[in-house]
């Protein structure tokens, strides 16, 4: 039941939370979705019972909606069309990455039952989120919207790269057409930017 609330909140919101990136800019909207995620996912240290756990993890599922297709749409944004399989196929192999090297340290930290007066797992929920947190806060200050703002870049790079993914997007949408109905029924329309 707790895996379903999860989901409710994350299938609930996970189309708007893509809307409202698009509408803000990426970097305020992943740092929102990673800082809200670990503040949430620390909070699950101190569930009581099964419906508070059921509510927090709702809101975890609130939380974290849109992280992993937000990142997609980011990736469109500095990727041209050739480098985009590339670069989300190695986006997407972090995650069983991530769960091997975590596993082990998730692991040890439930053995730390009884330090500062907590079980484990609540140690566990704790210490796991506050990474989550302080990445949130270093993408707020450091993570680039896009080319066109990214001072780092060299100004014919930046023109270049922008002008590269602007003419594919004018292409796509000229084909194609975009929309927030047309994605629904047309997987090739939500892909474009």
């Amino acid at each position: 039941m707790a895996a379903g609330a999860f989901f409710w909140g994350y299938v609930l919101f996970e189309v708007p939370s893509n809307i409202i990136l698009e509408k803000v800019g990426a970097r305020l909207w992943i740092a929102r979705i990673m800082i809200t995620w670990g503040i949430i996912s620390g909070l699950t240290a101190f569930a009581t019972g099964p419906y508070s756990f059921m509510t927090i993890r709702f809101f975890l599922g609130l939380a974290e909606a849109g992280l992993f297709p937000g990142f997609v749409l980011y990736f469109t944004y500095w990727f041209p069309d050739r480098y985009r399989a590339r670069i989300n196929s190695g986006f997407t192999l972090a995650l069983p990455i991530a769960v091997a090297l975590g596993a082990p340290i998730s692991t040890s930290l439930l053995g730390l039952d009884g330090m500062w007066g907590l079980k484990g797992w609540q140690l566990m929920y704790i210490l796991e989120a506050i990474p989550t947190v302080l990445i949130g806060v270093w993408v707020f200050f450091y993570l680039t919207d896009k080319p066109s703002k990214a001072g780092w870049l060299a100004p014919e790079e930046r023109q270049w790269l922008d002008a590269r993914i602007t003419g594919e997007t004018k292409q796509i949408e000229a084909q194609h057409g975009v929309g927030v109905l047309r994605s629904f029924w047309d997987p090739r329309s939500c892909c474009c930017r």
